[in-house]
């Protein structure tokens, strides 16, 4: 095709929506190192204590210098992150900001997602041979910041509504409350194991995950949360973790990572008791592709490209099930693996919570 046939077929106004859009996405590719620096630096934390500040006062609170910050200022108030008034030359968090950016107990606490995406981008080069040979990349591959990036952006929303997700569970929160055995699969840093310990100390807490990293981060942080009497820590896989009669097995967006995620749920079905229950939590997504082309939709299916999907990849069986499974998809992979009952039995803007039973 020529050029002048290729110019006559464009249509001037998609045209100029693609490019409005590619400068969005190069102005937040940007941003997103910055906001990791405002995280890192607490700029973001003082504003919210100390501001309305100035550039030259956020920069003498936080030991930083002024000319960095007031670029850095300019750019948090372009995107929307931070609130400018010109008639003082003065930045500061609205309350919806702080609770997006400085509150790191809020369930939608965005810096360490920032951190997850930045750091994740680090396998650029083995990504590109990936997509070359069709080889995977284990989830221990990766930079370090995205571990700690994973559970400080999941964390907090665990905290907040894993407790109600239990309650969704037939029958399972009486049963751990009276004292009953968790195993939690894939436990990273170990952030909805430990506040499984904390809401159930009648119940044995086990967490697990194949990255002997994590686990060392995992039992430290049960310490300080002052669990590390009741819950336990051990290296181990999705498809050969120990111990039986377990009453909850839960696994918090990790099953869409396994390589073999049938033999999985055929493990998970050998080590429950009886009426024992399975609980997946994977990210929000409609069945059909297209229903999922949205902003949450294109987050997600560029993580499962980045981290998700080279990491299935990487194991036995490489099933490469991917963030955006669905419903029905992920169903399809239970069911298989040996389980006659399956329903969605909570849901979040971000999250679908399944629950499977022998």
């Amino acid at each position: 095709m020529s050029t002048e046939t290729e110019t006559n077929s464009i249509d001037e106004q998609k045209l100029t929506d693609l490019v409005e859009t590619s400068l969005v996405d190069l102005g937040a590719t940007v941003h997103a190192a910055l906001a990791v620096i405002g995280d890192e630096l607490c700029l973001y934390a003082a504003l919210d204590e100390a501001g309305p500040l100035s550039s030259a006062e956020l920069a003498e609170e936080t030991d930083t210098v002024e000319r960095y910050v007031r670029e850095w200022l300019r750019a948090q108030a372009a995107g929307g992150y931070v609130t400018y008034d010109p008639e003082t030359d003065r930045y500061y968090l609205s309350p919806e900001q702080a609770y997006v950016l400085a509150n790191r107990e809020s369930p939608v606490f965005m810096p360490g997602a920032f951190q997850l995406v930045t750091s994740a981008s680090k396998i650029g080069p083995e990504l590109r041979e990936a997509f070359r040979t069709g080889e995977g990349i284990g989830w221990h591959e990766h930079d370090e910041d995205v571990f700690h990036g994973t559970e400080r952006f999941f964390g907090p929303s665990y905290g907040t509504f894993l407790i109600d997700w239990i309650g969704a569970l037939d029958g399972v929160d009486a049963t751990l409350q009276a004292g009953g055995k968790i195993v939690d699969v894939g436990c990273g840093h170990g952030a909805p194991t430990i506040r499984m310990a904390q809401a159930y100390p009648s119940s044995t807490v086990i967490g697990i995950d194949y990255h002997e990293a994590s686990i060392e981060v995992a039992r430290e942080r049960a310490e300080t949360a002052g669990v590390a009497d009741r819950v336990t820590f051990e290296v181990a896989t999705a498809r050969g973790y120990s111990g039986t009669d377990y009453d909850l097995v839960t696994m918090f967006n990790c099953f869409h990572d396994m390589g073999d995620p049938v033999g999985v749920a055929a493990h998970v079905l050998e080590t429950l008791a009886d009426d024992g229950t399975w609980m997946i939590v994977e990210p929000y997504a409609e069945d059909r592709v297209e229903d999922n082309l949205t902003p949450f939709g294109r987050l997600a299916y560029s993580i499962s490209t980045v981290a998700c999907t080279p990491n299935s990849l990487s194991q036995d069986v490489g099933y490469g099930l991917g963030a955006q499974a669905g419903e029905e998809q992920t169903r399809k992979v239970v069911t298989e693996g040996g389980f006659a009952r399956f329903r969605r039995a909570a849901e979040t803007p971000t999250s679908l919570v399944f629950e499977a039973k022998p």
